[in-house]
Formats: C-alpha cells, structure tokens, sequence
C-alpha cells in the first residue's frame, strides 16, 4: 500500500480488506462502472499511477469546475487500485444518478478497436464490484451495478443507450455496454466471486434519515459532549442515514460500532421502490410539472416527503407520482 497526493494505491488483496473495514455513513445502493477513455493504455506506464490520478482530479478541478475528482476508485491496467474522492461524498460520474452511488473509473479505452481489458485489470474489476456489493448490501442485478452508457447525458433520464448516451464504459467492456451485455459477461463473473459469501451485519435499520446540516459530527456516545469517532468522516449534506437505535434524540448509525449522530440535524426520509416501467421525475408535486427525468422498474429511491400523491425524492425539488411507488 502506497500514499501519495492524497492518494492511497493498492492491490486487489488489500482493497478486499479495506473495503470490509471501512465504516460509511450514507447510504449507498449503486455500483456505477466507467470507463477513463483518456488517460488510455497508451499513457499508463506501468509506474505513474499516482501522476494519472493526480492529472483527473486536476482536469475535474479546474477544468471541470467540481471540488475534487469525480470517481472514488480508479482500477489500473496492473490490477492497481487507487482511493479518489472521500467515499462519503457523492461520486460526480452519472448526471442525476450519484446520490447514493459508489463510482469506479476503469483506466482505459474500452470501445472497440481500442484498449482490451488486461486480465490483471479485469480481475480487480470483478472482485471489486463483488467486494462493494457485500459491503453495501447491492443487488447484482443492472440495477444494482449501471453503467454510464444507460443514461442520457442531457438529463440522466436511463433509456439504456437508446440515443444521445457516452459509449462509456465503452463498447468492448467485458462484450459491450448494453444491459444484455452486463447480464450476460459481467454479472455471472461478480456472482461467482460472491458464491457463498454474506454480509454479517444481521442489526435491523429502524429507519433512514437523511443530513440536513452541511456536516454532522459523528460521536461515540449519544452526547454532545462525547468525543467524535476518528475511524469515520463526518456525514455531509444529503446523505441519507442508516438508523439501528434511538436516544434521547440521538440516532445510532452502525451497526458494530458505537456511533451516534443528533437527530436535530436530520430528516426521516422513507425507502421505496419504482414499479412502474417509466416513471417521470417533475419539477414540481403536479403532472403538470416539467418532466426532468425518468426512473425504471426496479430503481430504488428515498422519499423526503409526501404532498397530494406526489413524493419528493431528493433534497431538490423531484417529485414522482406515488401510485407508482412501493
């Protein structure tokens, strides 16, 4: 394991153990795969990882405008594994899909006629998705793990590459980068590793919330003035809070640990799922609304409140029909 830059760059082995140990505040319910495009092969030499890396984050900076770089993970073409983002921040990978999301960017050119997945680097990738989904809970399914190509660039509505969408993880990403592709090349792979694992977390979520201060202290007893956890970041704005355990206006926020956040500084929000085939997302608690984005069967979302029918399902203003939820 090496640090550099802020970076942390590891072997399949030691991001399996870091991932297991890792303590996460928000929620998250998606597995989002990508490809860099550029940097590419062409550019890896087998040594520079940090510099790539370090090279993202400053084009997502400075030419993108973000505050850091958009992935959490970058897996190189040596089966390398390299942190990004704090994983406590929502990834900036997927136009209104990154809420509750995890983002590897897989460095290469995965269309056809450019890089080919190196065996070393398609075997991280593999047990990387499989490490991520135990740890959270993600169903192996293509909702669970997406990639970009389904949504639209305009607005993030998913259409699954039916027009105006990035080949991204590219066309050549384990056979293509259709849904059928995924159920078929990359999605048995995953489960195989996962053959017989579980997660062992068995505590019972009483509740979700979600962050209403810019970033909430986690403490280790339900106190003020308890000393903050130091194994953990503070949970920002919008993320939304797995609840085991009420007190005295505090919420417990793990399972194993003894961490605790002040209920004053959270909203209750509720977990659904979409059952319609196409379901429109509005600007406003109307059918009349403008339409700004789509959800399909199966997409799971948060509600942060309910008025005439209509559910919000984000700290902005998206509103869907509650017919078409469960």
């Amino acid at each position: 394991m090496q640090i550099k830059y802020g970076f942390t760059l590891m072997n399949i082995d030691e991001f399996e153990a870091y991932i297991s140990n890792i303590m996460v505040a928000r929620t998250i319910i998606t597995l989002q795969e990508h490809h860099t495009y550029s940097p590419d092969y062409a550019l890896f030499n087998g040594s520079n990882h940090f510099e790539l890396q370090r090279g993202m984050k400053s084009y997502h900076v400075n030419s993108n405008g973000w505050d850091d770089i958009g992935q959490h993970f970058t897996i190189f073409p040596d089966g390398m594994v390299m942190t990004g983002r704090n994983i406590e921040k929502s990834p900036a990978c997927i136009y209104g899909q990154n809420a509750n999301a995890v983002c590897i960017e897989n460095l290469g050119n995965f269309d056809t006629g450019a890089d080919i997945v190196r065996d070393s680097q398609k075997n991280t990738i593999i047990r990387a998705a499989a490490v991520i989904c135990l740890k959270f809970n993600i169903p192996v399914s293509t909702d669970g793990i997406v990639y970009h190509h389904w949504f639209r660039l305009s607005d993030g509505v998913r259409n699954n590459g039916s027009g105006g969408n990035k080949s991204c993880p590219g066309t050549n990403f384990f056979g293509g980068n259709k849904v059928g592709d995924c159920q078929q090349n990359f999605l048995p792979l995953v489960k195989a590793v996962l053959s017989g694992q579980t997660n062992n977390n068995t505590n019972t979520i009483i509740k979700y919330v979600s962050v209403t201060a810019s970033a909430l202290n986690i403490r280790k007893k339900p106190d003020s003035q308890s000393a903050k956890a130091t194994d953990r970041d503070p949970a920002l704005f919008g993320a939304v809070l797995r609840i085991y355990k009420e007190q005295n206006g505090w919420y417990k926020i793990s399972g194993s640990k003894n961490h605790w956040v002040y209920g004053r500084y959270t909203v209750d929000v509720t977990r659904a799922t979409v059952i319609a085939d196409a379901l429109n997302v509005r600007n406003q608690p109307s059918a009349s609304g403008l339409r700004i984005a789509s959800l399909q069967r199966g997409e799971e979302v948060f509600v942060y409140e309910e008025q005439s029918g209509w559910c919000r399902i984000s700290t902005e203003q998206k509103w869907v029909s509650k017919t078409f939820l469960q």
